[in-house]
C-alpha cells in the first residue's frame, strides 16, 4: 500500500486517491472461485447454457468481483508509516450494478470519504470504491468499505 503521512491523508478526505490496475476476469479465474465458494450456478459455468440468456454468456460472481477490492487496495490505499496491519473492517453498502462478462477486465476507482479515530490509534478509514468494467459505462459495483489500520 502506499505510504503516506496521516495529515496528507486526512487532507486527502473527499478526494479521489487513485485508481487501481485492470484485473482479467478469465473463466479460469471464474470457475476457481465458483469452486471455493461452491457456487456453480450455470450462468458462471456454462457457456453455451448461459449464452441464452440476456448475459450472453458467462459472467463473474459479483462476490468474485467485490473479493478483487483487497488487491485494489493494495495499489492504492493510503497508509501512514506507521501501520503495523490494515484489516478490512466490513461493507456499509454494496450495490451490483453490471454483469462482469468472462473476459472483461475491472479496475476499482478510490475515494476516501473520511477517517475516524478509534481507540489503541487505530484509524478507520471510510472509501467509496467503484469498480469499473473495461469499455463499459455502466460500473461492476459500488461499496462503502471501511479499512481498519492498526499501528
Amino acid at each position: 500500500m502506499p505510504l503516506a503521512e496521516l495529515d496528507d491523508i486526512r487532507a486527502r478526505a473527499g478526494e479521489e486517491i487513485g485508481t487501481s490496475s485492470w484485473f482479467a476476469i478469465d473463466q479460469e479465474r471464474i470457475a476457481a472461485f465458483a469452486e471455493a465458494t461452491e457456487d456453480r450456478q450455470f450462468i458462471h459455468l456454462d457457456p453455451d447454457a448461459a449464452a441464452q440468456t440476456p448475459f450472453g454468456g458467462t459472467i463473474a460472481h459479483g462476490f468474485l468481483t467485490l473479493s478483487l477490492l483487497s488487491r485494489m487496495a493494495a495499489e492504492v490505499v493510503l497508509v501512514p508509516p506507521s501501520t503495523k496491519m490494515v484489516v478490512n473492517y466490513g461493507l456499509d453498502r454494496v450495490r451490483f450494478l453490471a454483469p462482469v462478462r468472462s473476459g472483461k477486465r475491472v479496475r476499482g476507482r478510490f475515494v476516501l470519504e473520511g477517517i475516524e479515530n478509534k481507540p489503541g490509534g487505530q484509524l478507520l478509514l471510510r472509501h467509496l470504491v467503484t469498480v469499473e468494467i473495461e469499455g463499459e459505462d455502466k460500473p461492476a459495483l459500488s461499496a462503502q468499505w471501511l479499512v481498519l489500520l492498526v499501528n
